[in-house]
């Protein structure tokens, strides 16, 4: 065998690597900051407590820690100098510092054990990982336990520290102990001669990172045999994949929508991958294939979707392809829906009824200028509890006939050929066009009467019916033919060439009009809105508009703290109650405080549950508020953790679905 000459690669135990005694590990200068946030120490906290409960074979492998040895060191112990793994290192050290200041008082040994993984042999007074030196006295005051009362305690190390000291009690310390002894990593340690920058970039840019569905794939096969692996593959992966196409990443967004009745984020981050793992943690040998059966019948329900000429009844097929007008958003109620009216429990009108609410609810909101993003999942909540309850969400959503016809009159028409097409009793708008009464861009002979030409007309007139030039009154169909006849025409004279030669019924009726102007086009709009309202009618539930709000369960939740959290509500609407409420840390103070004085024993269950955010004791430093004089909120976590606390205590006490947000101009526009 050849041996390499300047790298070192060993397969070593983590804990066993980070306590010997040889192993100091200063982080460059040029390493980017710590930014592991509270979602990453669940998952490996998660991961650890896994392993510690599988059988003594199995271990954790965390990947591969690069490192060189320290050549301008003159003098005291040798040190690593850490090239890639900076994150995962420092993570673990503060893990093992809150687990070491836990059990410290009453568990020595365990304590010693922990110490020598934290601190130099040479000098206690000194971590073992001493990372950039812009924040190093910072992460060495959380690991050493020195922070003072009133110091700087707003960093990522001290959050991510009380975030670990919050989760593990003196009970489960064994437990976190014995996992975190059965992890392992690659230690790849450069000689002189190495080229560290070209190593690191083989490490971590080898071709294009695993996508979503990519990781899914390879998370569901992991641990079978081979035998198992080719047959799970061939029975319920590859129809999966050939269901779904080039959208097989949608595809998994959307089914864990439908499942699990919440947003997934799909932007920066593996957020996709990240909701499957939470939503199916274990996935062995006797739960795998009804998990699978479970996915490949709901990838053949996206393929109806996706062309709905597959679906078996005719009307189904009609409504479906009116539903991808517009886009894919309602693809995880359509699935629901679909999915039980393939099992016989609900009827084919019932579902037709739901996707005719869905396109009324899509297209309303749109001709009323508000998003539809982040709807669907509400409603695949709302769903769960019945057809009438779905409704009720549908119509609280739905703007009122008021507001459409304002919007009908004066706002562009969304999706026009669509819409007019449906308005004349047609299912396809095929070999059709859309004809600009008044056109986009007249001449300036272009008549509205044939007596005035448009250069004639006055700067306001002329102003004025470019504004209307693009809604429901000055837009009908004609036939391929008839548009080209049409072109660049004086209305009288398209009138006579064109639209009273239509086979349309919207063209023909403008056979009895003399003149097109703002007038007659205000009095079209009128008209056709009240076919518009009939057609897509909100469901026939009362309810109000809800003033765009969004859910709690809905809200976005932030990495960090971005620019611009501080306002990133208009308000909240809590129970009825309108709160001026403009971040969520202020929403995580008041709902735990008003809890605690509504429904206290929600408070308990959910902080019991989740260790956290409500402790007996103030049993570190940070930031802190009473809620009595033996229980104690904790202040210090990220705004992803705040806002995941206050959707779970929410749901624990069954006010959930009654409180909102209002996002502000700058809360839509945060990252």
């Amino acid at each position: 065998m050849v041996s390499a000459t300047n790298v070192d690669a060993n397969a070593v135990n983590t804990i066993g690597w980070l306590s010997s005694p040889g192993t100091n590990i200063v982080v460059p200068v040029y390493q980017r900051q710590y930014r592991w946030d509270i979602g990453g120490c669940e998952q490996l906290l998660a991961d650890i407590r896994a392993v510690a409960d599988a059988d003594e074979r199995t271990m954790h492998f965390i990947g591969s820690i690069l490192s060189a040895a320290n050549s301008d060191r003159a003098n005291g112990s040798p040190e690593l100098v850490l090239i890639d793994g900076q994150q995962r290192i420092t993570t673990l050290m503060l893990l093992i510092a809150a687990l070491h200041h836990t059990v410290r008082a009453t568990d020595p040994a365990l304590a010693g054990d922990l110490e020598r993984v934290l601190v130099r042999a040479a000098d206690p007074t000194r971590t073992k990982l001493r990372p950039h030196r812009a924040w190093a006295d910072l992460f060495e005051a959380v690991v050493l336990d020195r922070l003072e009362e009133g110091g700087d305690r707003e960093s990522r190390f001290n959050d991510n520290y009380s975030f670990f000291r919050s989760q593990v009690s003196l009970d489960e310390a064994p437990r976190i102990w014995r996992g975190l002894q059965k992890l392992e990593h690659v230690a790849i340690t450069l000689g002189a001669g190495a080229n560290a920058q070209q190593i690191f970039e083989s490490l971590n840019s080898t071709g294009e990172p695993l996508r979503d569905h990519e990781l899914i794939h390879n998370y569901v096969l992991m641990g079978l045999t081979h035998a198992e692996q080719t047959e799970i593959e061939d029975e319920y992966w590859l129809p999966i994949e050939q269901n779904t196409g080039d959208s097989i990443a949608a595809f998994w967004r959307h089914y864990l929508v439908m499942r699990t009745g919440r947003e997934v984020t799909t932007v920066g981050e593996r957020g996709v991958y990240d909701a499957f793992r939470a939503e199916f943690p274990r996935l062995d040998r006797t739960n795998l294939r009804a998990a699978a059966a479970e996915w490949k019948a709901y990838s053949e329900i996206y393929r109806v979707l996706l062309e709905p000429a597959h679906a078996a009844d005719p009307d189904v097929a009609r409504e479906l392809q009116y539903l991808n007008v517009f886009g894919r958003g309602m693809y995880p109620l359509v699935m629901q829906a679909y999915g039980e009216h393939q099992a016989g429990t609900l009827p084919t009108s019932d579902l037709l009824r739901t996707i005719g609410y869905v396109q009324s609810l899509l297209l309303r909101r749109t001709v009323s200028g508000l998003t539809n993003d982040r709807l669907v999942a509400r409603l695949c909540r709302a769903r769960a509890d019945g057809g009438d309850a779905l409704e009720r969400a549908i119509s609280r959503i739905t703007p009122s006939d008021e507001r459409v016809r304002v919007g009908l009159k004066y706002s562009d028409l969304p999706h026009p050929a669509y819409v007019l097409s449906r308005l004349s009793g047609l299912d396809n708008p095929a070999d059709l066009e859309v004809e600009y009464i008044f056109p986009l861009a007249p001449g300036d002979a272009w008549s509205g009467d044939g007596v005035r030409a448009w250069s004639e007309y006055s700067e306001d007139e002329q102003n004025s019916h470019r504004a209307l030039a693009k809604t429901l009154g000055n837009l009908t169909l004609l036939e391929e033919g008839l548009a080209e006849r049409a072109a660049d025409r004086s209305f009288p004279d398209k009138r006579d060439a064109a639209y009273i030669r239509s086979a349309i019924e919207l063209s023909t009726e403008l056979g009895d009009v003399a003149g097109w102007g703002t007038a007659a086009i205000s009095a079209r709009s009128a008209a056709l809105s009240e076919r518009f309202l009939r057609l897509w009618a909100k469901p026939p539930v009362v309810a109000i508009d809800d003033d765009d709000l969004t859910p709690i369960l809905d809200a976005k939740k932030r990495r960090g703290w971005p620019r611009g959290w501080q306002r990133e509500w208009d308000y909240v609407e809590y129970r009825g109650e309108h709160w001026e409420v403009y971040d969520v840390k202020h929403l995580f103070n008041r709902i735990f405080k008003r809890l605690w004085a509504d429904s206290r024993e929600s408070v308990v269950a959910f902080s019991a549950r989740r260790g956290g955010p409500v402790y007996d004791a103030q049993s570190w430093n940070g930031q802190w508020d009473d809620l009595d004089d033996s229980h104690f909120l904790y202040m210090g976590w990220d705004s992803r953790y705040m806002l995941a606390a206050v959707q779970g205590v929410l749901e624990e006490a069954g006010f959930a679905s009654e409180v909102f947000v209002k996002y502000s101009y700058i809360g839509n526009a945060m990252p």
